[in-house]
């Protein structure tokens, strides 16, 4: 069997395993420099989101960058994909798609996404920008009701 943090793995969510991975992961890092270069490396890891998707109904409102967000269901899990016009920005989604991609549409609302405070994250970000992180969970979390039931 095996455990993270104490606990095994098999008894963790999905979401949660995901979440703690995450969080260990950013761990590792020693300064912001690294955590920020994390970061923007898990939003260059993005598959490319389709250009009809580029558009005011995917855009999430409120972000001080333009974000675009996109799910589809396939098999009763929900997949995004998404793009911003910020490297900075592509990354905190991206941070999201990580834990959140290829689970139920249940699971991601119920999921909790304070796991971002765990990460530092929120405290090294301009205020606008942290902000953004509580938009982009909670329009992750509407797409996923609209496939929910």
């Amino acid at each position: 069997m095996f455990w993270f943090s104490g606990v095994p793995l098999l008894q963790m969510s999905g979401i949660k395993r995901k979440q703690d991975e995450l969080v260990e992961n950013m761990g590792i890092f020693q300064d912001w420099t690294e955590r920020y270069e994390y970061v923007i490396g898990l939003g260059k890891k993005l598959p490319p989101i389709s250009d009809d998707a580029k558009d005011a109904d995917h855009l999430i409102k409120g972000c001080q960058s333009q974000v675009w967000l996109d799910a589809e269901k396939k098999d009763g899990l929900v997949y995004f994909s998404a793009d911003s016009d910020s490297l900075i920005t592509k990354g905190m989604i991206a941070l999201f798609i990580e834990v959140l991609n290829g689970e139920t549409p249940d699971a991601i609302l119920t999921a909790d996404m304070g796991f971002v405070d765990q990460t530092g994250l929120k405290e090294h970000l301009a205020p606008t920008r942290a902000n953004a992180l509580n938009l982009m969970a909670a329009q992750m979390k509407q797409r996923a009701l609209a496939f929910a039931g």
